[in-house]
């Protein structure tokens, strides 16, 4: 079993490659079949091919040209045999821009499992990194 915490971390590393060549199926390569990718908005996307049928089509249009920067796993680590989790902190650009807003600096959480032979997707939550006094910014423009 691959067990060693850098077979943890080229997970996240292996999507930002496949974010960064606009190719949803590289993007896609470490989730199981069966996984569940959660958007910082909510939206809940079940299975790896409905993943990269989701993916493509935004690399395409408006993610053209979009990069992930900064990658870096916070920790990785194994909670029980075969299964960890990967907490991992990344930034987006979008195409000619050099580095990215405050609003979009993004967490995501890893749950996988050991199958087929190597680390698989579980679950994949994105959060967008918000400070409270954004939120309450928002907040106050939505109440007028």
């Amino acid at each position: 079993m691959g067990l060693s915490l850098d077979t943890l971390h080229a997970v996240p590393a292996r999507m930002i490659e496949g974010w960064n060549h606009g190719d949803a199926a590289a993007f896609a390569a470490d989730f199981a079949q069966d996984a569940e990718l959660i958007d910082f908005d909510g939206t809940v996307h079940k299975g790896r091919d409905t993943v990269i049928a989701f993916q493509q089509p935004a690399f395409d249009t408006v993610l053209k040209g979009s990069r992930l920067v900064r990658g870096e796993v916070e920790f990785a680590r194994l909670v029980a045999p075969g299964f960890a989790v990967i907490h991992h902190r990344f930034g987006m650009v979008m195409a000619g821009e050099e580095e990215p807003p405050p609003s979009r600096y993004f967490l995501q959480l890893f749950a996988v499992v050991w199958q087929n032979d190597r680390w698989e997707i579980a679950t994949l939550q994105n959060t967008r990194r918000v400070s409270l006094e954004s939120a309450m910014a928002l907040d106050a423009q939505t109440a007028t």
